[in-house]
């Protein structure tokens, strides 16, 4: 493994354990040329899954792109990592399980608005705000009331 620091290409593993929910192994790292310390995670990948974007380009789908766009969202509100980790995991499993290799980039959008709904109410607004590209405090409006009455049902 690389070290982030230096880009030495010959790293020391000082220390290995699963993470909470086993999904991962957890390596603490250790540089002898400039003597840094790091942490890398191990995963399974059961499949190499392509992202079809809008556009029709295609990329390599990146959990932590996932990750990332969830902790925006999420920002400044009361979720414990664990649990978006736990909900990352989740969704990534449902997608290398689904038997498809390559995944259209509005599959996942929903995915994660289905997730950050039970996670968190605001954070699940945001997101849609941005998903499905709101340009006016009427838009906000239009989709709370519209899930409200999705509820309703």
């Amino acid at each position: 493994m690389r070290c982030p620091f230096c880009v030495h290409n010959d790293t020391q593993v000082k220390d290995s354990r699963p993470t909470e929910d086993n999904s991962a192994i957890r390596r603490r790292r250790y540089c002898p040329n400039c003597g840094a310390r790091f942490t890398t995670f191990e995963r399974v990948q059961l499949r190499e899954l392509m992202v079809l974007k809008r556009t029709g380009q295609r990329e390599p789908f990146d959990r932590e792109k996932l990750l990332r766009s969830m902790r925006i969202a999420l920002r400044k509100r009361p979720v414990e990592e664990d649990r978006v980790d736990r909900v990352v995991n989740g969704i990534v499993r449902r997608l290398e399980s689904s038997g498809e290799s390559e995944i259209k980039v509005d599959n996942i959008g929903e995915l994660i608005m289905e997730a950050l709904a039970t996670l968190d109410q605001v954070a699940y607004v945001r997101f849609a705000s941005v998903y499905r590209n709101f340009r006016e405090a009427k838009d906000f409006e239009d989709f709370i009331t519209g899930e409200l009455s999705e509820d309703d049902d």
